[in-house]
């Protein structure tokens, strides 16, 4: 027996089988949530439930902690109905715009843009296309059943090949093979499925509002992309403001050491070139030879040294889960950030996955 679900403040309603995540079933009845690992690991699906019964499944702790769901949140990822219900969860305009596709793909250059950074470059059947927005991420099927998501580092309008970039994460299944320490290498030439455009992190652009990019590690990939879109739109007039003055856009990028920003010549091009941009690169822990004289410390926390209103800003925030759950925190307790104008995707592991 199906559950109906109505969303507020929409007033969109789908139902839900009580063998599916709620998740699931709002998208395969067309209504798009806020999600991005669908693993109870971000917590970017989080809504509030309003009236009926839910069944939470497992999650990692800092996904929902136990006060939050004591005060009626939820992840709709892994959860499932077991009443008709009333949920509040803002609803993502241009979702499905693009939908979902299963295709291979071959690895055609590998290049190691840091110790433990490598920017795996991909084509696509002769016959395929891929549509996607500005933001979004591939989702990669491996061997016995694995499947892991990296974002997509080109822009839509580039006419080359999708790129995205992996940082090493020692033991993991996909990133093991692909650094050399796992007995079957990944090499180039090498085919992988993939699945996709997925995530709700994409850029808005009918907005006039401020922007604050802000990235952490390689969660630079998404964060370049919306970057290069946003340039585009202004130099082909095609920005649904156009005639207004270009919209500001600041981008904070937080990484350890010096090497770790592994494609720093370009936004710093960017911010010679594009008018209204600024570039604030900010080390965590910047090594002696590194001989940094620019911003250290926690990168969210640059931001609000420089921008304490953000109140009339929009934030779109990719990298570490620590990062953006501080960043979603203070951003709207000491800056007045509105919640829905928070987008991020917090770039999980499997070790972020730890049953609550």
């Amino acid at each position: 027996m199906a559950f109906k679900v109505l969303v507020r403040p929409s007033g969109r309603e789908f139902s839900a089988e009580p063998t599916e995540n709620i998740l699931d079933a709002a998208s395969r009845s067309g209504v798009g949530l806020p999600f991005g690992c669908k693993d109870g690991a971000c917590g970017s699906c989080k809504a509030r439930v309003l009236s009926g019964q839910i069944e939470q499944g497992w999650h990692a702790a800092p996904a929902l902690s136990h006060e939050e769901h004591a005060a009626g949140l939820a992840l709709l990822c892994c959860a499932q109905a077991r009443s008709d219900l009333v949920v509040e969860v803002r609803e993502v305009a241009g979702y499905g715009e693009f939908p979902a596709r299963k295709m291979p793909c071959r690895i055609t250059h590998l290049e190691r843009a840091a110790p433990d950074v490598v920017i795996v470059t991909l084509q696509l059947p002769a016959s395929e296309r891929l549509q996607y927005q500005a933001g979004q991420f591939l989702e990669f099927t491996l061997g016995h059943g694995a499947r892991r998501c990296y974002s997509i580092a080109t822009a839509p309008h580039q006419e080359e090949p999708l790129s995205i970039h992996v940082r090493h994460m020692p033991g993991g299944v996909f990133t093991d093979a692909l650094f050399g320490a796992a007995a079957k290498p990944i090499k180039e030439r090498d085919i992988l499925r993939l699945e996709g455009p997925l995530g709700t992190f994409f850029l808005r652009a009918d907005s006039d509002r401020p922007i604050v990019l802000l990235a952490s590690g390689t969660g630079y990939a998404p964060i370049k992309a919306i970057a290069e879109t946003i340039f585009h739109l202004r130099l082909n007039h095609d920005d649904p403001l156009r005639g207004r003055k270009a919209r500001s856009v600041a981008l904070y990028w937080g990484a350890r050491a010096r090497r770790d920003l592994y494609m720093d010549e370009l936004p710093a091009r960017w911010a010679r070139e594009q008018p209204n941009f600024r570039y604030v690169p900010v080390l965590s822990d910047a090594l002696p030879e590194d001989a940094w004289s620019g911003r250290t410390g926690f990168v969210h926390q640059a931001v609000m040294q420089d921008l304490p209103d953000l109140s009339q800003h929009e934030v779109y925030a990719c990298g570490a889960p620590a990062m953006v759950d501080a960043a979603r925190r203070d951003f709207a307790r000491l800056c007045g950030l509105p919640d829905d104008q928070f987008l991020a995707d917090a770039f999980t592991s499997k070790a972020d996955v730890v049953k609550d």
